[in-house]
């Protein structure tokens, strides 16, 4: 863990590593759709507008992989907010449930999964997802068959089974990756970092 100094000096240098990889991309037209907050926080970092409904919030893997197996039923289906004993939102869509965790009540989380669904592009999205929240190998297989072209799963080991799969080092004895969107040392860089997006995005990798 980096101690406040550490952590200080991670954000100054992030001030000029997000200006660059901005100018670095050239397609600002982005449709990212991502189980966890990964994905919204790398749009943040390049300043751009969330096209997808997949923000502060999460889904299981397997739940994430349901929806993206019928985007097009899904994307139509209503929320139903339901009680639990979490202290934030949380949303049955059909049969798939969603943790609205960075919610402040359903009413806000209904709008902003209203209006940010309406704006995705899928004629060529990008997918993201992780191997955590209960992700199994199975999981890991379901994700690596959808027909996507454009599509991540990163890991905390490596499977050379899976072109889809993107080994992150660092977890390895933890069962699953941490908190990509975390410092990794004291360059400003964060785990996520070591997957190139903006090349991804670009249409480079």
């Amino acid at each position: 863990m980096l101690n406040k100094l550490g952590r200080g000096w991670n954000r100054l240098c992030r001030r000029i590593i997000n200006p660059r990889l901005g100018q670095k991309l050239r397609n600002q037209d982005i449709t990212l759709l991502s189980a966890n907050c990964n994905g919204a926080l790398i749009l943040h970092d390049l300043g751009l507008k969330f096209n997808s409904p997949f923000v502060n919030l999460y889904l299981t893997p397997a739940d994430f992989i349901k929806y993206l197996q019928r985007i097009e039923y899904y994307r139509h289906q209503e929320l139903h907010f339901i009680r639990t004993d979490k202290p934030y939102p949380v949303a049955q869509l059909e049969d798939i449930r969603i943790h609205f965790m960075h919610y402040a009540d359903a009413q806000e989380a209904r709008t902003k999964w209203q209006q940010r669904s309406a704006r995705m592009n899928l004629t060529a999205p990008f997918i993201m997802m992780t191997d955590r929240d209960g992700c199994s190998y199975a999981d890991l297989k379901a994700f690596d068959q959808l027909p996507f072209e454009n599509k991540v799963v990163f890991t905390h080991q490596n499977y050379p089974e899976f072109n889809a799969a993107f080994y992150i080092k660092g977890f390895e004895q933890q069962g699953q990756v941490g908190d990509l969107f975390e410092f990794c040392g004291l360059t400003g860089k964060k785990y996520y970092d070591k997957f190139d997006y903006v090349a991804w995005f670009n249409g480079c990798k």
